[in-house]
């Protein structure tokens, strides 16, 4: 089948690249504008774009997709497909024809733009793929498959979008075929919604305070982007990975040991197990306390 497809971040690229190898015609992919990434100001592509330029595949990039419909129209594709695209389609680019969206989770559950994130902060078991059919309210559309994946406790964000990634290929590529040969069955969502907030960087932050749960979900799901963070005597330590410890130490503080970086928390402790120092420099928690000369005072305004 023809298919324009719509989305950038690395979960869209691989859905993208299934859909490539299973020999699917890719007329068209839009995607985000090329953006800042770091603060040389160097411009970084989405990596749905990275693949189809790959692949010779045209590519289409719109901040606002919505005032473009009249040249999308021109495009010859028999369904379009979306997959973490980052805006809203208007009730004239639905009227384009039959869409299909992948969402990882499992609606009527984390509608919204960071499913993948909020299930992780939230420390859930498990949580999914669906594939469902596009309609203008978001992510209301009926369901074409659907299927539940397990999240490990040594999972991260990186780790969960793998997976997810591998089950929303095999997913997309049965719902297709059942498109295809007019065979597909559609269900309605079961359930009360629930909805994920967008994400700043800010809260990226980690208040020691908060509970020991909140602050590991929060590093599981955020570390990769747009990061997590506290300070130290002031210096901004970026954190990569932690766990819960069952060490004891008051809130806000650091555990007075160096065998392992131990920050206690409300109801608990969390061990910094991966970070980045203020130099830029990527190492384990204990490594860096052992060099770390400053005082260990943790988010300290005065």
């Amino acid at each position: 089948m023809k298919i324009l497809f719509l989305g950038s971040p690395q979960f869209a690229r691989n859905v993208l690249e299934s859909l490539y190898e299973a020999r699917h015609e890719i007329v068209a992919v839009i995607c985000q504008p090329d953006r800042k990434a770091d603060r040389g100001g160097k411009m970084h592509m989405p990596e749905a774009k990275v693949f189809a330029l790959e692949k010779g595949i045209k590519v289409l990039q719109f901040e606002k997709v919505n005032q473009h419909v009249e040249e999308i129209k021109k495009l010859d594709f028999d369904l379009f497909v979306t997959a973490s695209f980052g805006q809203i389609l208007s009730r004239e680019f639905l009227n384009l024809g039959f869409g299909i969206n992948v969402h990882p989770s499992l609606l009527p559950d984390l509608r919204g733009a960071t499913p993948i994130q909020t299930a992780l902060m939230q420390n859930r078991k498990f949580t999914g793929v669906t594939i469902q059919r596009m309609v203008y309210e978001m992510d209301a559309g009926d369901v074409l498959e659907q299927q539940r994946v397990e999240i490990d406790d040594d999972d991260d964000y990186v780790s969960l979008e793998t997976k997810l990634s591998k089950i929303s290929c095999e997913l997309l590529l049965k719902a297709l075929d059942k498109v295809k040969n007019q065979k597909v069955v559609f269900h309605k969502q079961i359930g009360e919604p629930t909805f994920t907030k967008l994400i700043k960087k800010e809260d990226g932050f980690l208040d020691f305070y908060d509970e020991a749960d909140k602050i590991y979900g929060k590093v599981r799901g955020l570390a990769h982007n747009p990061g997590c963070f506290f300070f130290l005597d002031k210096n901004r330590i970026k954190v990569l990975k932690a766990k819960l410890s069952e060490k004891k130490c008051d809130e806000n503080t650091v555990l007075d040991e160096k065998k392992s970086f131990v920050i206690g928390c409300k109801n608990g402790a969390v061990e910094i197990l991966e970070l980045i120092s203020p130099t830029g420099k990527k190492m384990s928690g204990n490594a860096f306390l052992n060099g770390y000369h400053g005082l260990l005072k943790v988010n300290d305004a005065s």
